[in-house]
């Protein structure tokens, strides 16, 4: 931290012993020992309250991200369903058509189907392929 080597200490431990005094060092050092840990931890925790910060912030990001991806997902989503309903609508509309002017047909009725009579029969030896396939479709 300091790069201070193993003779400068020897030097200071020197120079401690002669100004502090022998009954006094090993009290001293003592609570110079406390007071380098408390700093120690101190430092410690206030680099872990920075990395919790940091984190904290990465995931606040990603809930960001994340709800808007989840709203871009949503209005897709929406759009797509009101366009596939415009549309199931539209061809609704086309294969069911408002009646003529005049023409009373109640909408809950479904049509009259064909009479049976009006089937197609077979006159000729020729059309009898077309007559089965007609008879299989109805």
């Amino acid at each position: 931290m300091f790069d201070i080597g193993f003779s400068e200490l020897m030097i200071i431990a020197v120079v401690a012993l002669i100004v502090i005094g022998p009954e006094r060092l090993p009290k001293v050092a003592r609570t110079l020992g406390h007071l380098l840990g408390r700093m120690q931890r101190y430092v410690n925790d206030v680099k872990a309250d920075i990395s919790r910060e940091m984190q904290l912030e990465e995931l606040k990001k990603l809930q960001a991200s994340m709800q808007d991806a989840a709203r871009n997902f949503e209005q897709t989503v929406t759009h797509e369903v009101n366009t596939t309903e415009a549309e199931l609508q539209k061809i609704a509309q086309e294969a069911n058509p408002s009646p003529a002017p005049g023409a009373e047909t109640p909408a809950s009725e479904p049509p009259s189907p064909a009479p049976e009579s009006a089937a197609p029969t077979a006159t000729a030896p020729a059309d009898a392929p077309a007559a089965q396939a007609a008879e299989k479709r109805a």
